[in-house]
């Protein structure tokens, strides 16, 4: 795994998000944009993740941050976790892992004695001009929203 490191341009991209339209990372440009990765929706550690973003929308507005959240999920799966979790984002589906591999998120995990390729939960932290200004992966899933706050307020 190669993963992008602060000063990198992020990678461009076009993903279909829960509405199963297509959401590109220049749609964004003049705005921050947190790209956050995560292995599968409504699973625990994810939908803690997820429902942590949700609650800090408004102070990530403040911040001008726009959320879009990565996962190898079907796009047939992601308005099920938006409309469980009343989730107030983008989810969008990279179900070959292209977007991961390119900010080199995607790898080899353990889990429970077994090996196998997946997500790392990683997040980057997009400046105005498509520059990766924090790559976050130092957190747990119930604290990340206030990582991502904290690392705002620089």
């Amino acid at each position: 795994m190669n993963t992008l490191k602060a000063g990198d341009k992020a990678p461009q991209f076009s993903l279909p998000n829960q509405d199963d339209k297509m959401v590109s990372l220049t749609d964004f440009l003049g705005k921050k944009v947190l790209v956050y990765f995560y292995p599968k929706a409504m699973t625990p550690g994810c939908t803690i993740q997820a429902q942590g973003l949700r609650d800090a929308k408004a102070q990530l507005d403040d911040n001008n941050v726009v959320v879009l959240g990565v996962s190898p999920d079907a796009v047939k799966r992601l308005p099920k976790f938006i409309e469980k979790e009343n989730l107030n984002f983008t989810l969008l589906s990279d179900e070959d892992h292209s977007v991961a591999d390119a900010f080199g998120v995607w790898g080899l995990k353990k889990f429970m004695g077994k090996e196998y390729d997946g997500i790392h939960r990683i997040s980057f932290l997009i400046d105005e001009s498509g520059v990766v200004s924090h790559v976050i992966d130092k957190f747990k899933t119930k604290n990340h929203h206030e990582v991502v706050l904290e690392t705002l307020k620089g």
